[in-house]
């Protein structure tokens, strides 16, 4: 038993936009009517306050949950965002992986808690990852369905992403045999800049329909928004960053329909 779509964004370099796509599609997601889960798996916990989760309110968190010391359902904070929800993150994350590595189901710890008849009221469950392909992220990727990847529009783009591919054929070879790719969406985009155009051209000339239409721009709004502890699309609707996650969202439930209909 298992939430509709469960979709893991990873990305193992910082920087390149991982939890304000986290947050800004979850968003976008529960705007349309979906019910949605955000799952903060990075020890930064970045998402939980970008969604408007004070760290004094984290009583029970992501740790929790891979320590099995709490039920998923006592864990979940729902947030200012109707329809949505999250299971925060602390700091209490770094120490994690040293505690269950030698548990013979360490990766399979979210996979499991997402597992349960609680879980499954969600349409989307969307969890965000540290910054590297760490314990954390390996039982993101065991968990999901399938995985989005942000990749800043920037001269090394590709370097990292074919590593980050790499593991995703690893796990899914040992792991999870039906974990896909649901799309890249090209972060950080400045129209202005030939290099980024030069980025964009390579990266769709290596990766194909896997890369998503929607090109999120620079934006100095979605920047600003996570100091509000507001996701872009509640802080600025109107702004260039928030009608991409909007187009963003659009497009992801797209793909997940043919999916189904494949």
């Amino acid at each position: 038993m298992t939430a509709n779509r469960i979709i893991t964004i990873a990305n193992q370099k910082g920087g390149v936009g991982k939890t304000t796509t986290a947050i800004n599609l979850a968003t976008a997601l529960a705007a349309i009517g979906e019910s949605v889960l955000v799952v903060d798996l990075d020890p930064q916990g970045n998402a939980s306050t970008g969604l408007g989760v004070d760290r004094r309110d984290r009583r029970l968190s992501s740790y929790d949950l891979l320590t099995g010391e709490a039920d998923i359902e006592d864990i979940v904070v729902e947030t200012a965002v109707p329809n949505l929800s999250i299971i925060p993150s602390t700091m209490d994350l770094l120490g994690v992986e040293m505690e269950i590595s030698g548990a013979r189901d360490r990766v399979s710890r979210v996979k499991n808690a997402l597992g349960t008849a609680y879980a499954t009221r969600y349409n989307y469950v969307l969890i965000d990852c540290p910054p590297s392909l760490n314990l954390l992220t390996m039982n993101a990727m065991v968990a999901a369905h399938s995985i989005l990847v942000p990749l800043q529009c920037e001269f090394f783009a590709l370097e990292g992403l074919s590593q980050l591919l790499e593991t995703v054929g690893q796990v899914r070879q040992t792991l999870n045999p039906t974990l896909d790719i649901q799309g890249i969406v090209l972060t950080m985009y400045d129209a202005r800049n030939n290099l980024a155009q030069q980025v964009v051209a390579d990266v769709r000339a290596h990766l194909g329909e896997k890369v998503y239409s929607t090109l999120i721009p620079r934006n100095v709004r979605v920047s600003e928004a996570p100091s509000y502890g507001k996701p872009a699309i509640i802080y600025d609707l109107k702004c260039a960053g928030s009608q991409a996650y909007l187009q963003l969202a659009s497009e992801v439930i797209q793909r997940e329909r043919r999916h189904k209909a494949a």
